[in-house]
């Protein structure tokens, strides 16, 4: 498309042919107000606030911004007396209609209408048809449109009611310039659903993503839903998205393998007595660290359920760890980020922070001084595991509040402190699935659950199993810098083993006596290194001697002692015993 020249209040610009004016005076920073225009919608002037004056050779006429094409030589100009009487004459008009909008107030009062001459309406729809237009052109579920005509006609569903055909994808709302359209229990699904996932059905997994790329959620994209919208790929310069991918499972033959399934955060539904998912202001520190984000629902400000400011926060420690009831283990990360959330709210907020806490490890850099520094700012501290949180008031300091129970040690009391908001500082758990992977690589767990390296200070990324490595929360719980390390040596052992180009193998390793070998497969399923298999040919059984470890558990099962181990051969390990007690025979 050819680029032509135009002015618009003076200034000399280019752009491509038929482009909207509105468009071009955006890109220049150029104000021109409107209601009804929408950049994934094809313009239709319907609210015609977009007045603009263009003059063309010696031609001078009003046309709307928004859907008024550009030409070669013309001028516009958006803020002349001519414009502003337009303007300020349609701005009464819808007034008389809606005239208790936010917008359209302060559309008034920029172009000085102080009191309409046709009155002020209270409709909060503008019938711009946004809404029915990206329900229909964009989505495709065509579940709005417009009834009756002249000043009933309106905007609903058919024949008023609830249609099947909505998805509830919240496009019509999104559009609407007044508000006139909510999404209802919005707050609700919110606070029910944890605000980790995707806000919208494009986003990058998780910022330190690689590739660091967005993806696509099906389950929540409209074009897989009703086979419309794509305004992602209609916007996408680089026309990078196809929606016509399928997911595809790709195999690589690898030589080494780092296991790093990370963790999950304990469940604090399992702990009923802090009331998690009863009380609306009672939260994890998941969440409680999604609020904190300014890419949160809140835009990083700290409120209850209700919009407001807390007073008053307790934070729970140890919330699943360093419990006989669930995980005995220390999860290491909840001291340090529950002093973190201290801190937040101190700085963003002027509650008072209350910190139940068992004992304090604060074991990194730098991190007693940071405890320390809480303890200047004002953080209480009590040395107690909170034993119930209930909203049931035994005086007048305790309504409308939540009372955290709890056992003060240093004090010798029970105590019951009353908040506003809990934070329960969730501890670190296995991640799903892990038995699933230790089996399929053939890995010890720990008794906790978590993948059990092969020598806890000289083999920490290492397992049973050559090749196959580990790193960060899969090992043990540990916070990010120790993560970060373990990751590093992780990486180092699999390029060491690359840059060797072979391996050493294990040299007490077991082997088939085959003529002793009846064939009788016990031996075949008894393996965890899966090391043996059987050969239908010779119907005898054989041991790789690269993936045997030499544990003998075959040669112990052996009904006719075909499997022997090398270096612990009968006779030799009768020589071993002989050798051990010669003194004491020799004194017999």
């Amino acid at each position: 498309m050819k680029t032509i020249k135009l002015k618009i209040n003076g200034i000399e610009t280019e752009a491509e042919d038929r482009t909207p004016l509105l468009t071009i005076a955006n890109r220049l920073g150029i104000k021109i107000p409107t209601l009804c225009y929408h950049p994934i919608i094809e313009p239709y002037a319907v609210c015609r606030i977009c007045t603009v004056e263009v003059k063309i050779r010696k031609r001078t006429r009003m046309v709307t911004a928004c859907n008024y094409p550009a030409s070669d030589g013309i001028e516009v100009f958006t803020d002349t007396e001519r414009v502003r009487r337009d303007r300020k004459l349609i701005i009464e008009l819808f007034l008389s209609r809606s005239g208790r909008i936010p917008i359209l107030q302060a559309l008034a009062e920029e172009y000085g209408v102080t009191e309409p001459r046709f009155g002020l309406g209270d409709d909060p729809c503008i019938r711009c048809g946004l809404c029915v237009r990206v329900c229909k052109d964009i989505v495709g579920a065509n579940v709005l449109g417009f009834f009756d005509r002249g000043s009933n006609r309106e905007v609903s569903t058919a024949y008023g009611e609830t249609s099947e055909k909505c998805i509830a994808c919240g496009a019509c709302a999104y559009v609407c310039p007044t508000g006139a359209i909510q999404i209802e229990n919005d707050e609700a699904l919110v606070q029910k659903e944890l605000p980790l996932g995707p806000l919208t059905p494009i986003s990058i997994p998780f910022m330190q993503a690689v590739p660091h790329q967005p993806v696509i959620d099906r389950d929540s994209c409209i074009h897989f839903k009703t086979d419309g919208c794509k305004v992602c790929e209609m916007v996408c310069e680089p026309k990078a998205i196809d929606h016509k991918q399928e997911d595809r499972v790709e195999e690589l033959e690898v030589g080494s393998v780092i296991l790093a399934t990370g963790f999950k955060s304990f469940d604090a539904h399992r702990m009923p007595r802090y009331g998690y998912g009863k009380y609306q202001n009672v939260l994890t520190g998941l969440e409680f660290e999604k609020m904190n984000s300014a890419s949160g629902r809140t835009g990083g400000k700290i409120t209850l359920a209700d919009g407001s400011e807390p007073k008053s926060v307790a934070l729970i420690h140890c919330v699943g760890s360093r419990d006989q009831h669930f995980n005995r283990y220390c999860s290491r990360v909840c001291c340090m980020y529950a002093l973190k959330f201290a801190h937040l709210i101190k700085e963003k907020t002027n509650a008072e922070v209350y910190s139940f806490y068992i004992d304090m490890r604060c074991f990194g850099k730098g991190y007693e001084e940071f405890y320390d520094r809480l303890l200047e700012e004002g953080v209480r501290f009590i040395r107690g595991k909170a034993a119930l949180i209930t909203d049931f008031p035994l005086d007048d300091t305790e309504v409308g509040k939540l009372v955290v129970r709890a056992e003060d040690t240093l004090l010798g009391q029970v105590r019951r402190v009353p908040v506003d908001m809990v934070v329960l500082c969730t501890g670190l758990e296995p991640a799903e699935g892990v038995q699933e992977v230790a089996h399929l690589f053939h890995i010890s767990r720990s008794p906790d659950g978590f993948f059990l390296e092969k020598h806890p200070k000289l083999a920490p990324v290492s397992t049973a199993t050559d090749g196959v490595f580990i790193a960060g929360a899969c090992q043990g719980p540990k916070d990010i810098p120790d993560t970060v390390a373990q990751a590093s040596g992780a990486a180092a052992q699999v390029l060491s083993m690359m840059g060797r180009g072979e391996i050493e193998v294990e040299a007490a390793t077991c082997y088939v006596e085959e003529e002793r070998c009846a064939g009788c497969r016990v031996c075949n399923t008894l393996c965890p290194m899966d090391a043996i298999s059987f050969n239908e040919e010779k119907k005898k059984t054989s041991i790789n001697d690269v993936l045997c470890k030499g544990c003998g558990t075959c040669a112990a099962a052996c009904p006719s002692s075909a499997i022997v181990p090398r270096h612990f051969t009968d006779i030799q390990m009768l020589a071993e015993i002989e050798g051990a007690l010669y003194d004491v025979r020799s004194t017999l």
